[in-house]
């Protein structure tokens, strides 16, 4: 799958069909993003069966918000409608396409199953 610009219009649509999405949150401004756009575009060569999308976080401010982005870039990965990792700062080719073997072979299922521990703990504090 190629690269898609990732608006609010546009979101749910595009993330939600995918098993695995890989967002990189960038502005036009910022050097570093510059420096990982190409990286990022290789990557997603690579990989056609995931989606990658681009998040201007000047443009789709919402977006941003919603994600609590607080420094670009900012590489996001949503497996399963779960978000399974976010870091702030550059990658290097290397260091993305291991995260991507990680999450491919990360089971969801147990990922779903942590979830509800946590939930189940905060919603009944032990003490």
């Amino acid at each position: 799958m190629a690269l898609v610009n990732l608006t609010a219009d546009n979101f749910n649509d595009e993330v939600q069909k995918a098993p695995i999405a890989i967002l990189d949150f960038w502005a036009p401004w910022c050097g570093p993003c510059k420096s990982f756009a190409p990286i990022f575009e290789k990557v997603a060569q690579a990989h056609p069966d995931i989606v990658f999308g681009k998040v201007n976080t000047e443009e789709e401010q919402a977006l941003a918000g919603h994600f609590q982005i607080r420094s670009i870039p900012t590489v996001m990965i949503i497996k399963e409608g779960i978000v399974v990792f976010n870091q702030a700062g550059m990658l290097p080719e290397e260091a993305l396409e291991d995260i991507i073997s990680q999450v491919k072979d990360l089971d969801m299922d147990m990922v779903r199953e942590e979830i509800a521990k946590e939930q189940a703990n905060q919603e009944n504090p032990q003490g």
